[in-house]
C-alpha cells in the first residue's frame, strides 16, 4: 500500500512509523541521508508489543525528521495533493489496529485530526524514546493513532514504563489511562487561538465544548498568550537540537553516499547537500544561528529560561481548569505546497502544538480537536474525548 516504506505483514495489527526503529528493516526517518540503514535493534516500544502479541504491519511513511506538517515531504513518498499523514490514515481505514507515530513538532497530531482518528502524545519520559532516530530530543515523544480512545489506551498500557535504557525515561512503571465519569471538570477554551482558524475549524471546537457541557463539564473561553510565546520558544530550542542531532549522519559510517567526491570534506558536504531536503537544511541553518558563539545567550539560553516560565505558567493555569481545549490546525485540510515555503508554513501552524512539545504536557486529539492537560493528565484528557464519542455511538 502507498502508505508504507515496508509492508511486513498482512495480518499486522500495529503501524509503526519509519522513524521508530524496527530490526532488520530499513528505518530512514522518510530522509534520503539514512537510505540503507538497516537496525540491529527495535524500538523498546515496538519489542514490548510483540511480547505482547501485537504484529507489526510495517513502517509507514513520515516527513523527513517529522519536520513537515503531516509527512509530505517524506523522501520515499509520492507526492498527492491531499495531504495526510500515511500512519493515521491506515488507522482511519480500519486496516491496523493502532499505530506509533514520533511526535517532534505536532505531525502526527495534524495528521490525526485531518484524517479524524484520535492521537495520544504522552507526557514526556513516560513512554520509552529508546529505538527512535532522535531529533530534537529534549521534546520529541513516540505516541499511539486509534480510531478511538480504548485503543489508545489499550496500546498505552502496554508501552509505557520506565525503560532504563532510555535516559529521559521516568522511574514511575505503570501510568493510568482509564476513562471515567466527566461531570464537574473544567475546560477552558484559548480565544487568541481560536481566533486563528478558517469557521469550520472554529464550529469544530465550539461543537466539541458544547457536547462537553451536556456531559456536566464547564467550559469557558479565556484569554491567554503563552501559545504564541511558546511556539517561538520550542521552534528555537527544536532547530538546534535537530542541527545538533542530524551532524551525525554525514556519508561515512552508514546512510546515504555521495557518489562524487575526491576530498573528505566534499564527501561530507556533497552527501548532506544531496541527502537532505530544503526544510532539513533550513532547520540546520537556523539552528546553527541559534547556536552560534553571538546567538547563544541570546537565543538558545534565553529559550531555556523561557521554558521554564512557560511551565510555570501553564502549572498555573492548570489549577483553575483540568485541560485546555484548542483547535489542531488552522484549517480542515491541507493542500500541496512548495517546500521552499514549508518553515514559515509549519511555524504557524505549529502554535496550537509546541506548547506540549516544549513542556512535556500529554495532548490527545480526538473528534478533530485537541485537548492538553497537566502532567500525568493523561486519564482526564481520555475521559474528556470518550463523552464526546459516545455521541456518535
Amino acid at each position: 500500500m502507498k502508505e508504507y516504506t515496508v509492508h511486513l505483514s498482512e495480518k499486522g495489527t500495529i503501524a509503526v512509523d519509519d522513524t521508530i526503529l524496527v530490526k532488520g528493516v530499513q528505518s530512514a526517518a522518510g530522509s534520503r541521508i539514512l537510505e540503507g540503514y538497516i537496525p540491529l535493534f527495535s524500538a523498546e516500544a515496538v519489542t514490548r508489543l510483540e511480547c505482547k502479541g501485537y504484529v507489526v504491519s510495517g513502517k509507514t511513511h513520515v516527513g523527513e525528521f517529522g519536520l513537515d506538517l503531516v509527512g509530505e515531504f517524506s523522501y520515499y513518498a509520492e507526492k498527492e495533493e491531499d495531504l495526510k499523514g500515511a500512519a493515521a490514515s491506515l488507522v482511519a481505514m480500519g486496516e491496523v489496529k493502532a499505530a506509533l507515530g514520533v511526535d517532534v513538532n505536532g505531525a502526527p497530531r495534524r495528521a490525526a485530526a485531518l484524517s479524524g482518528v484520535d492521537f495520544l502524545k504522552p507526557t514526556y519520559g513516560t513512554v520509552s524514546r529508546y529505538g527512535i532516530i532522535s531529533g530534537a530530543a529534549s521534546g520529541e515523544q513516540m505516541g499511539v493513532y486509534a480510531g478511538n480512545v480504548e485503543g489508545v489506551s489499550e496500546i498505552m498500557e502496554v508501552i509505557s514504563g520506565h525503560d532504563e535504557k532510555d535516559g529521559t525515561s521516568l522511574k514511575g512503571a505503570t501510568y493510568d489511562y482509564s476513562t471515567d465519569v466527566v461531570a464537574g471538570k473544567r475546560v477552558c477554551i484559548i480565544k487568541e487561538l481560536l481566533d486563528n482558524v478558517d469557521d469550520k475549524t472554529r464550529e469544530r471546537v465550539n461543537a466539541f465544548a458544547e457536547t462537553l457541557r451536556r456531559s456536566g463539564v464547564v467550559v469557558e473561553e479565556i484569554s491567554c498568550d503563552l501559545f504564541d510565546l511558546a511556539n517561538i520558544t520550542w521552534q528555537i530550542l527544536m532547530t538546534a537540537e535537530t542541527c545538533n542531532n542530524v551532524s551525525r549522519y554525514d556519508g561515512v559510517k552508514y546512510g546515504y553516499r555521495a557518489a562524487e567526491y575526491k576530498t573528505i570534506d566534499e564527501l561530507y558536504t556533497n552527501s548532506r547537500t544531496e541527502g537532505f531536503n530544503f526544510l532539513t537544511k533550513s532547520v540546520i541553518l537556523y539552528g546553527s544561528d541559534v547556536l552560534s558563539k553571538d546567538r547563544y545567550d541570546d537565543c538558545y539560553g534565553k529559550s531555556l529560561k523561557v521554558r521554564r516560565v512557560v511551565a510555570e505558567k501553564f502549572e498555573e493555569l492548570m489549577k483553575r481548569y483540568d485541560a485546555v481545549l484548542t483547535p489542531v490546525c488552522s484549517q480542515t485540510e491541507y493542500k500541496a505546497y512548495d517546500i521552499s515555503e514549508a518553515f514559515e508554513i509549519v511555524f504557524k501552524e505549529s502554535v496550537f502544538t509546541s506548547i506540549a512539545n516544549l513542556i512535556g504536557i500529554p495532548a490527545l486529539v480526538s473528534g478533530k480537536i485537541q485537548l492538553m492537560g497537566k502532567h500525568f493528565s493523561e486519564s482526564v484528557l481520555l475521559d474528556l474525548a470518550r463523552c464526546t464519542e459516545r455521541v456518535g455511538e
